[in-house]
Order: structure tokens, then sequence, then C-alpha cells
């Protein structure tokens, strides 16, 4: 559908804007003494995985409108990101969910990932839902679960996932757990979370030496007075108690309303506890809306505070993991998540450009408007033709929505799959 030749077209018809705006950005940056080719090579370092369940229209628990085309396999699932991957080069990796994509033929599927040029990120479990045929119910909790035999499920099931993680080459699980209370005396706290510590920690004796859990929280959702992992000071305890393998996972919409996420990355960053994002937008709560369309100032605080982390020798922090994690239900699915990999790129981009000596020099001296000033400055800067830049020498787009509305590619996405096909997750 959309070919490295239709991309170049593309990018040759808008090439002399591009160049103006982009070397008028270039000038000025390097008139403060920073590395333009370096910038850009570290944008292209930056990969992000996009996730299988965000490549189908969401839904609310009010209804769901598919928009047509959605992918209806794995395989499906794979040539969607492919597309994105071609049109910006830093969607390299796919983020599993199990039992949504269970592989049938293992091999078949690396064969098909290596042809497309990706990996798969992470896989992820779900004792979020009752499934077909599944012996014992989710209602009341999984890995927390007050009777042993439905904690022994919901573990054998993680412990399925890694196995099927480990048949397409993937290194991560990532556990998020619904499990709560929605009324006071409900649930026992102490024992809620015991029963969650002994689960996890036989998930983990059960996961390969070279693997990384990641472990989520949420404040509240599907449960509204208590979850058991609620915050990341939880998630923290949980994965000091499991060993180095263990992580956690930030979801932007996992917070409260104006709760400060960047010093919680922060601090993460700080005890070398930070495994991974979820990225997406968020006005009231875990609303997975586009990433930056809401709170694009948030996003870049976010980002000064992990390249600040990056460029300290004492922060002995592994690599994190980028991934999206959005449910649109209005929005083309592809070019939501295309225009979220922009997003990303623009903040981390400009927390590249902000000028760190200057501002630790506003810092140690309490210089508090100096401080505001240099902050806001990189926020301010329009790096979006650096970024483009950075995608077009990787062999991607200047434009990607553009080169995918150009191409018609849903239309030809329906044309293929029907207009009804509707893609399995949220």
């Amino acid at each position: 559908m959309i070919t490295n030749t239709t991309i170049q077209e593309s990018n040759q018809s808008i090439l002399k804007s591009h160049q103006r705006n982009f070397n008028h950005l270039a000038e000025n940056l390097e008139s403060k003494g920073l590395d333009v080719n370096q910038i850009i090579q570290q944008i292209r370092n930056l990969k992000i995985a996009i996730p299988s369940w965000a490549l189908g229209t969401g839904g609310t628990r009010f209804g769901r409108f598919p928009g047509g085309g959605e992918p209806g396999s794995l395989e499906e699932k794979i040539a969607d990101v492919g597309l994105l991957r071609k049109l910006n080069p830093a969607a390299d990796s796919i983020s599993l969910h199990i039992p949504w994509d269970i592989p049938k033929d293992p091999k078949a599927v690396l064969q098909l990932l290596e042809r497309e040029g990706l990996t798969i990120d992470s896989v992820n479990s779900n004792t979020f839902q009752d499934q077909p045929g599944q012996a014992h119910s989710y209602k009341f909790g999984s890995l927390c679960h007050s009777e042993e035999k439905v904690r022994k499920q919901a573990i054998e099931h993680n412990l399925h996932v890694v196995e099927y993680g480990k048949q397409l080459d993937a290194k991560t699980l990532t556990v998020w757990l619904a499990d709560g209370s929605n009324f006071p005396g409900q649930q026992h706290f102490r024992n809620a979370f015991t029963n969650t510590l002994e689960s996890l920690k036989e998930i983990y004796s059960g996961m390969p030496s070279d693997w990384t859990m990641l472990v989520e929280y949420k404040p509240y959702e599907p449960n509204f007075y208590s979850m058991v992992i609620p915050d990341w000071g939880t998630s923290h305890l949980l994965t000091q108690s499991l060993g180095t393998q263990a992580k956690v996972l930030v979801d932007l919409g996992h917070h409260l309303p104006n709760t400060n996420i960047e010093q919680i990355v922060a601090r993460l960053l700080h005890v070398g506890s930070l495994g991974g994002f979820h990225f997406n937008g968020s006005m009231y709560g875990d609303d997975d809306l586009t990433t930056g369309s809401i709170k694009p100032y948030q996003l870049f605080l976010i980002f000064n505070e992990l390249v600040d982390g990056s460029l300290d020798s004492s922060v002995l922090n592994p690599p994190v993991s980028y991934m999206i994690d959005a449910s649109h239900n209005s929005k083309d699915p592809l070019e939501d998540l295309l225009q979220s990999l922009e997003a990303i790129q623009i903040a981390y981009t400009q927390a590249l450009v902000l000028d760190r000596s200057k501002l630790k020099q506003a810092q140690e001296n309490n210089e508090v408007s100096p401080c505001q000033t240099i902050i806001q400055d990189a926020f301010r800067t329009d790096v979006r033709s650096l970024v483009a830049e950075a995608n077009r020498q990787a062999g991607g787009a200047i434009d990607p929505v553009g080169v995918f509305r150009m191409a018609q590619t849903r239309e030809i996405l329906i044309e293929k799959r029907g207009r009804l096909s509707q893609s399995t997750g949220l």
C-alpha cells in the first residue's frame, strides 16, 4: 500500500519547504553550541513500541464504532505496524496482549516480523477479563484473590504468556492488575497485598533470567474504592521484593488529576527502578487519548527528567522501554499512532535542546525566573523540522499522516478486510 517510492515522492514534493525550515532551526541551534547531527542521531535512536490492541478502534462502556479495515489477526496487526514503521522508523516493535494475540505459528510470525523489520517488545498478561472456558472468575481479583485456586489460575496464565513471548524472542512481561475493591471493608488490604506479592514471586521465578517484569500501577478503575497497586510507591515496593529484573512501568493516564508525573519519573530514575512507559494523553483520568494532544508541556517535562537522568553518571537505571498505550474511539487508529509517535519525538527533542548548563547554574543560585525561562525556551522551540529530518534520513516520511492519507491507506484496508472488520483488544 505504501512503498518506499511513495514516501520518497512525497518527501521530494515538500523538500524545499522542509529544508528551509530545517536549515533555519539548525543554524539557530548551532549558534548555541549544539551539535545538530548528534541530535538527529539521538532522535533516530529513540524507539517506540506499538500496542497491538491500539490498531483497531477503541470503545467505551456505552459502545464501539469500528472504522473498517481493522486487523483481524496477529499477522494483519504486524502488517499494520510495518506500515507505521515505513512512515516513521521509530515504530520498530510491537507489544502483544495475550490471549488476544496468541501466535498460531510462531516460526511464521518471526519470519513476518523479520520481513517487516520489527520485533516483539513485550507481552502483556490479561487477568482483568474472564476468558471463554476459564475455570475460575476474576470478578473479585486475580493475583490478590482470597482463594488460592483463583490465584493459581492467574499465575499460570502469566507463565503461559511468558512461554508465548519466548517463542517470539520477547524479553519483557508487563503485568497490570485490575484487582481492588469498590466498597470499604470489601477487601483486606494487607492480605490482598501479600497475596499479590507471593503470586508475583512465583511468576518472577518462572521467567528466564534475561527477562524483565514491568509492574504497572493505577489509582482507580475498574475498582473505585481501592486498587491493590494504586501508585508508583506500591509498584516500587513490589519490584524491590521481587529482584533486579523487576521494574516499575509508568502509564501517563494512570494518575490522579494534577499529579506531578515528572517528579515520579525522577524518583524512580534515582533509585534505578524505572522500567518503561505507556504513553497517551489524559484530561481527566485514564482517557487514553493521543499522546501530546492534551498536555504537551507535561510530556516535555517528563522527557526533560529522562534526558537529564541519561546524562548523569550517578544514575544507574537500566534502559527504559517506551510504548504507546491508547484507545481511540473517534479517530483512525493508524493516524492516531502516527501523531503519538511524532509527539513523543518532539518532546524528546525539545528536552535534548535544553541548555542544561545554564539551567543547572540557575538552579544552584536559586534564580527562579531564569529557571522558568530556560525550561520554557526549550519547550517553545519548534523542533518539528528536526524530527522530520531525522525520520527522512532514516528512510521515513517528512509528513507521515499526509502520506498515509494521500495513499488512501484506510480505504485500501477497508476494501481488503471489510468495512465491519473489528480488531481484537479493547
